[in-house]
């Protein structure tokens, strides 16, 4: 079982690849044609799924986190969270998944240029590249609840990884 994104679905679905066995309430419309927007499809011919990677923008950093300040677990909202570098770029910090995490403007401000060992703060939970299952789940409760229900495992199994 995968995720895959309605667009995706729709074009499995139109060129006969997969059934729909469950749709939502809300509909697609074309020139010729109206179908219900797909919530589970089966695939009837196997179909290569490419593995997906999803870079790490400012709002993916923030869902994977959960919109929580990574130092203080505060929850300030998204307008008063920041993108921090854990190694500041010009201490040789990568942009890369493993290195960003969200932080209130009072932490990353309080944090500065230095290593969080040095302004003596701690990460709640190391940065880690999440799956893009893991951020699909967590973007839309309509799939992350009947993702639960068909596999039994729940959306925090996939966002673990605590320090």
């Amino acid at each position: 079982m995968s995720l895959v994104s309605v667009r995706r679905a729709v074009v499995l679905l139109l060129r006969e690849k997969a059934e729909m066995l469950e749709a939502t309430q809300q509909m697609l419309y074309s020139a010729n044609r109206t179908i219900p927007v797909p919530l589970v499809i089966r695939l009837v011919h196997y179909v290569r799924l490419p593995h997906r990677r999803v870079p790490p923008t400012r709002a993916a950093i923030m869902l994977r986190d959960m919109y929580t300040c990574q130092y203080c677990g505060d929850k300030p909202g998204q307008l008063a969270l920041t993108v921090d570098h854990v190694v500041p770029r010009s201490r040789g910090g990568e942009h890369s998944w493993t290195n960003l995490a969200t932080a209130c403007k009072r932490c990353n401000q309080r944090k500065g240029n230095h290593l969080p060992d040095e302004a003596a703060m701690h990460l709640i939970r190391r940065p880690f590249e999440p799956s893009y299952v893991a951020l699909v789940l967590l973007s839309n409760p309509t799939a992350a609840q009947r993702w639960e229900q068909l596999m039994g495992t729940n959306k925090e199994h996939f966002i673990g990884a605590t320090v």
